[in-house]
């Protein structure tokens, strides 16, 4: 990473350059605020220490000219006066963080750390959004929240392997999309896509169904039949709900994993297959193998990779996008949301996920009988989970910070700038906490 240190104290410049350089960054220093800005004009720089108290310009005006020239920037103000104040309004101006001299470089390192693990997963996201904005298979992901985004930055990562994928994650959360980005991002991304739903294939024609058969294998079998692993070959077989496989064919799925050959029912020869297998659940398999009920050896022969797709609880800035999204394709009229109805929605827990958010939105704009969602239009059980047991203390936090920025917000009758002043920061920092909690003017 390359770093700008901007600090008037050659001491202090040394020390940081010395320190940053041993752990692998490229250093530009600089003894005031105009020699950083030359040196942030000339150079590519991901990330700058800025002084806070510098001759001439100092290190907030340094920081406002750096944003305007590349939003993207990342920034650590240095500075002497601790103060909360000066805090407050250094993360107001853009800073990701601060710290207070004498520089703790263990905590600078850390912090450092973060900032490169939030570049690479922005970097891999993007991937992500140029792939399905060119790829074959037109896929809507809807993951602006830290915890989409991790997600999405390991399914970058894992694409490229030929290794088997675990795909784990609660019922409605979008793991079979999870299963076919994979396949998108991989290297064959045209070759078939064979999906196979473990749980509603019977017993006694799943070995047909993923094998094949010969003709006259058994009753009804007048053709030969390739199965799903053949079907795949060359691209990707994904196994859902691969929890409620039966044991007794659990040991003929582990062999044809193991072997890369089949044999169809009723067949003589074997037969090579080359698919990569994409597995997905939401059940535990590793209590399952550890109790009987699934094949240990099998568990890890699918878990060579690991991706838990999380819970829409724990991604709810997601949720007016998502909101939107299935509006945009399910409402037959325009329709609108009281701001009551979107704070209803945002707080319910969804217990089935996104799958469950799809279908109470078709059920509220099928059955609202005006252009304007109510809290009344929607289902009985969103209604009365109003009074449920709080979350975690994040979650009541951010529940919080919204309902004060929704009521500055109704004050000052949605006029950002006046509703800033209102709440005591700027008027770009409210933007970005309204597009962090979803929050919009109601329209009409």
């Amino acid at each position: 990473m390359n770093i700008l240190i901007a600090d008037d104290d050659p001491m202090q410049r040394e020390l940081l350059a010395g320190f940053l350089e041993k752990q692998g960054h490229r250093v530009l220093a600089a003894a005031d605020g105009e020699e950083a800005l030359t040196l942030f004009r000339r150079e590519c720089v991901q990330l700058a220490l800025l002084d806070h108290r510098m001759p001439g310009l100092d290190g907030d005006q340094v920081l406002a000219r750096m944003k305007a020239g590349n939003p993207l920037i990342r920034a650590i103000m240095i500075t002497a006066y601790g103060a909360v104040e000066t805090a407050v309004n250094v993360m107001k101006l853009g800073a990701d963080d601060f710290l207070e001299k004498p520089v703790d470089l263990m905590a600078l390192r850390q912090k450092i750390q973060q900032i490169e693990l939030d570049l690479a997963v922005a970097e891999d996201v993007a991937g992500v959004t140029a792939a399905l904005e060119s790829g074959p298979l037109p896929l809507e992901i809807i993951g602006s929240s830290p915890a989409m985004q991790d997600t999405l930055s390991l399914v970058r990562r894992v694409a490229d392997s030929p290794w088997s994928v675990l795909i784990q994650g609660e019922t409605g959360t979008g793991k079979d999309l999870i299963a076919r980005l994979i396949h998108l991002l991989g290297p064959t991304p045209t070759a078939p896509f064979v999906e196979v739903n473990c749980a509603a294939i019977p017993e006694n024609l799943f070995e047909s169904e993923l094998f094949g058969h010969e003709k006259g294998a058994f009753t009804g079998a007048d053709r030969n039949h390739r199965g799903r692993f053949e079907q795949a070959t060359g691209g990707t077989l994904f196994l859902d709900e691969v929890g409620e496989l039966p044991l007794a064919l659990q040991s003929k799925l582990l062999r044809a994993l193991q072997e890369q050959r089949i044999s169809r029912v009723g067949g003589e020869h074997d037969i090579a297959v080359n698919a990569r297998v994409v597995a997905a659940t939401n059940r535990d398999l590793q209590a399952m193998a550890k109790s009987g009920a699934f094949r240990e050896d099998l568990y890890f022969r699918l878990n060579v990779l690991d991706i838990t797709v999380p819970p829409l609880r724990q991604r709810r800035a997601d949720i007016p996008a998502l909101i939107d999204h299935f509006v945009t394709r399910y409402a037959r009229r325009p329709m609108q949301f009281a701001p009551e109805t979107l704070d209803l929605l945002v707080r319910y827990q969804y217990p089935g996920n996104v799958r469950e958010l799809k279908h109470i939105i078709q059920r509220s704009l099928t059955l609202a009988r005006g252009t304007r969602l109510q809290p009344a239009d929607l289902p009985d059980e969103v209604r009365q989970a109003e009074g449920t047991e709080p979350g975690p203390l994040q979650e009541r936090l951010d529940g919080l910070e919204r309902d004060l920025l929704i009521a500055a917000l109704n004050q000052t009758d949605w006029v950002q700038t006046r509703a800033a002043d209102v709440l005591g920061i700027s008027e770009r920092v409210l933007r970005y906490k309204m597009g962090k909690f979803g929050i919009r003017r109601p329209e009409g």
